[in-house]
């Protein structure tokens, strides 16, 4: 029976959250970092400033109950390959680094990737696919990739690039658009909501090379839709039309390559109703984040970091 410590400060949001290793359950606390009308996102630089500022909030804010934490878990970097590095990350490791050494417990490091994936598994009760290699989406802000996901002994999963964008990321595209029609950032569920209400029947025709997948001749042909239109609802559909085509393009060329294996899709972009729909109805059993899994969140570094403190316990390590 253990409580792990999970905290994740992405260039997004403040994470904090905590997994129960005898109930199997997460409790998570998150804040966005303010961004200023207008922006498209936060300079590394306010991000850290702000990461100091609400960690201890976000923390305190958690409910322990009445109990000690045995490890703490962090997200260190981005992705989980060399040269990997932000800044803003820094946060939150010398946070889990204080707590361990008072504290005098293990400190566990994983990617922010690694993250965003144990989310979507635990979300989707669906763990039992860290036996075996599976293929995972990470769609955000700063990520547009696919990865082959295998069991590691050391960090549970073991990710290794094998799509990704060539210029502009799928939550770039959104927030761009978004920000370019006066909405507030990140603009996510405002386009997400803005698109529902429209009715048009919208095919768009994906760009790839290879895997790999370009995004940013959409940013100015969207553009130029909405200056001809001033249609919202419209401009804000063919912006998440050119995601989910763009998926599942990158989807079925994967496949080819690599057969049949399981997909999971993680990461803030995911959590789009519209996208998620498109996508299962090329890919029924494809598995999905819940909402509250799919944004950025500390639960997936907390869970394994629990997983990795349950398998060193029944090591004696």
């Amino acid at each position: 029976m253990a409580l792990i410590l999970g905290i994740d400060t992405s260039n997004y949001t403040t994470s904090a959250a905590i997994y129960d290793t005898e109930s199997n359950t997460v409790t998570q606390r998150k804040k966005l970092l303010p961004v200023k009308d207008g922006d498209c996102g936060i300079r590394q630089s306010d991000a850290v400033f702000h990461h100091v500022r609400q960690l201890p909030d976000v923390i305190s804010g958690l409910d322990f109950d009445g109990r000690l934490i045995s490890a703490v878990s962090v997200s260190s970097t981005p992705r989980e390959c060399e040269g990997s590095y932000m800044p803003c990350f820094l946060s939150g490791v010398a946070t889990a680094s204080g707590i361990a050494s008072v504290s005098n417990i293990p400190l566990y490091t994983f990617s922010h990737q690694q993250g965003h994936i144990a989310a979507a598994l635990f979300g989707c009760d669906c763990l039992n696919l860290t036996n075996n290699p599976f293929v995972a989406f990470h769609v955000s802000g700063g990520t547009t990739e696919a990865l082959l996901v295998t069991p590691d002994e050391k960090s549970i999963i073991t990710a290794e690039l094998i799509a990704k964008t060539n210029d502009l990321n799928a939550g770039q595209l959104v927030d761009r658009i978004g920000v370019y029609m006066r909405l507030s950032f990140p603009c996510g569920p405002e386009i997400e909501k803005l698109a529902l209400t429209s009715s048009e029947n919208i095919r768009v025709k994906a760009t790839l090379k290879g895997t790999n997948c370009c995004l940013s001749g959409f940013q100015n042909k969207i553009t130029r839709i909405f200056d001809e239109t001033q249609d919202k609802a419209y401009t804000s559909l063919y912006v998440l039309k050119a995601i989910s085509s763009t998926l599942i393009a990158m989807t079925e060329k994967i496949i080819s390559e690599r057969g049949n294996l399981p997909l999971v899709f993680a990461g803030g972009v995911m959590s789009n109703s519209i996208i998620k729909a498109d996508i299962i109805s090329r890919y029924p059993d494809a598995y999905f984040a819940p909402r509250e899994f799919s944004a950025d969140n500390a639960a997936g570094i907390a869970l394994l970091g629990g997983l990795v403190y349950g398998r060193k316990t029944d090591n004696n390590e």
